[in-house]
């Protein structure tokens, strides 16, 4: 399973993301394309950030009936991205419908995601709110599981569960997890957080780091620091 650090280009505008990616001048990092920078300018951002030679997670969260989502994931594979993602909650049917619209007619795909619960989802709100009653370890393992049963490569959960998906699922199942901050950086909204040490020991292939890189003072030592520790 290959391992990395992924930027969230969590920015409003092409401009800025091509400010920020121009600080880069030896690496070429993995990088995150999500619902706001996909909104403001489309897929074009996708295209020309792959031509600057990163390697690309769209992150859009698609999650509707399998035949709606499986006609956006064929538009959605004719991107050169190499992940993308959907809502384990939309059913089996949904993500088997998905894993069919993206995958190409010579039979390559991008990774397929499932996201298991958002790391600014308490279990508290999750059992309160989304009337859950499951424990949240016991919810990401059973949304991992049916993801894996639908045929995709791994999941979208927080850190703290990547032990849990790997012992449900297997090593070779892939957790990608957002909630990374540095020991001394703020957790900011979300909730179910680690630092990236915490989260290579605990069995994260991937981490997606934002504000703690893109608002650093210096972003790209931090995301050097975040190299360091994760990898």
């Amino acid at each position: 399973m290959n391992h990395d650090v992924i930027i969230a280009l969590d920015f409003p505008s092409a401009q800025r993301v091509y400010e920020f990616l121009d600080l880069f001048r030896e690496e070429k990092p993995f990088v995150k394309i999500g619902m706001e920078l996909f909104y403001a300018e489309g897929p074009d951002i996708v295209r020309r950030i792959k031509a600057r030679g990163h390697q690309i997670f769209l992150d859009l969260k698609l999650h509707d009936i399998p035949n709606t989502v499986k006609s956006a994931m064929r538009v959605l594979s004719k991107l050169d991205v190499d992940m993308v993602n959907l809502h384990a909650a939309g059913t089996i049917d949904m993500m088997r419908a998905a894993l069919e619209g993206l995958t190409r007619e010579d039979g390559t795909r991008p990774m397929l995601l499932a996201v298991t619960q958002l790391t600014s989802t308490s279990e508290e709100r999750m059992q309160k709110e989304l009337l859950i009653s499951a424990s949240m370890p016991d919810t990401v393992k059973h949304y991992a599981r049916n993801a894996q049963a639908a045929g995709l490569d791994g999941v979208v959960c927080s850190p703290l569960e990547a032990a849990l998906v790997k012992e449900a699922c297997g090593p070779d199942f892939a957790t990608v997890t957002p909630g990374i901050r540095f020991s001394d950086s703020a957790a900011d909204d979300q909730r179910r957080v680690m630092t990236p040490e915490r989260a290579r020991l605990g069995g994260s292939d991937y981490i997606v780091v934002g504000r703690p890189i893109t608002q650093a003072p210096d972003p790209v030592a931090a995301y050097r620091r975040c190299v360091r520790e994760f990898l």
